[in-house]
């Protein structure tokens, strides 16, 4: 079973039994239409709730039904008609939680969450009326963000605006959003790119513009192998880029996709190789790292880092030469 039908299916069995309460002697019909279900999952739901219960887990701790051949009554709750008491470090948890996805464009409204976060800490105790009025002003996303939680949510297509870093380019691009995630605390749309055709992450504070479109997202069955989690996907298309990376350049790493050929020499130097999009572009970025990352192959970038390395060395020289003499 999948994660997402996991997911879904513990949300429907802790709706279920508050449902019951509030509806004792429903037909199993109509729970399984309220519920979306078939009366078969319903019934795999039912027998499961049946071994839920308090620690103890025995008679009298598990949660108990009754039903015939056409209805379903709670006779034994096992506490979950009273209401949810949050302890101090859970409540402190969740706006420590909400209060993270503030800072995250896109992840969460930030009309809801400024809510969630009050109620909170009305509920806790610890929400003065100061503090109420201070969180009363409402933060809004962009508008392109906004665009896109919207599309997300409704299932419908994008155009985006777009400044795509390993081109060096803005491009204009239909997609079909899948999902918007969170990595390494920077907010992704993943979505079905119609330019590229395939499955690609889109950093919110790179949208320039997002526009919901009326038709329905359509992400092709044949991509569905493509959705993970991974930031970056291996585009066999683009060319690669033979690096020697010296101990003081390591924090590269961390922010490029490079795959290491195996340990550090004696020296430390690391050997690796990454994928690029564009030569200027990777010229460009290489050369700030001066004699810090070598460039061994292709040929091409290798002489496009060189022109770049010597104009950067004239226009030092002349300007040395303009202010001395």
């Amino acid at each position: 079973m999948s994660a997402s039908r996991v997911s879904a299916r513990l949300v429907r069995l802790l709706n279920l039994v508050p449902y019951l309460l509030a509806n004792p002697g429903i037909s199993k019909a109509d729970l399984a239409d309220e519920f979306g279900v078939s009366q078969r999952d319903l019934m795999r739901d039912l027998n499961l709730l049946w071994l839920c219960g308090l620690p103890g887990y025995g008679p009298g701790d598990l949660i108990d039904l009754s039903f015939d051949d056409s209805t379903v009554s709670v006779t034994f709750a096992a506490g979950m008609e009273r209401p949810l008491r949050l302890t101090s470090p859970e409540a402190t948890a969740l706006l420590v939680a909400l209060r993270a996805l503030l800072d995250q464009p896109g992840m969460v409204d930030p009309a809801a969450a400024q809510r969630a976060i009050a109620k909170i800490e009305t509920a806790a105790g610890v929400a003065s009326k100061e503090r109420e009025e201070a969180i009363s002003p409402t933060a809004t996303d962009s508008a392109a963000a906004a665009a896109v939680r919207a599309a997300v949510a409704a299932g419908r297509a994008l155009r985006l605006r777009y400044y795509s870093a390993s081109r060096d380019a803005q491009t204009e691009r239909i997609v079909d959003p899948i999902r918007i995630l969170l990595v390494d605390d920077q907010s992704y749309l993943q979505a079905w790119c119609r330019m590229a055709e395939g499955v690609r992450l889109f950093r919110f504070d790179r949208i320039d513009d997002a526009t919901v479109l009326e038709e329905s997202a359509a992400v092709p069955r044949e991509a569905e192998g493509e959705i993970g989690t991974g930031l970056f996907s291996d585009d066999t298309a683009l060319p690669i880029a033979d690096l020697r990376i010296r101990p003081e350049a390591a924090w590269f790493l961390d922010y490029y996709p490079v795959e290491l050929a195996g340990p550090p020499d004696a020296e430390g130097v690391m050997a690796g190789t990454m994928r690029f999009a564009s030569t200027e572009w990777m010229a460009r970025l290489l050369v700030g790292f001066g004699s810090q990352i070598h460039v061994v192959s292709p040929p091409e970038l290798v002489e496009r880092v060189r022109q770049r390395a010597e104009a950067g060395i004239a226009a030092y020289t002349k300007a040395a030469l303009g202010a001395y003499g």
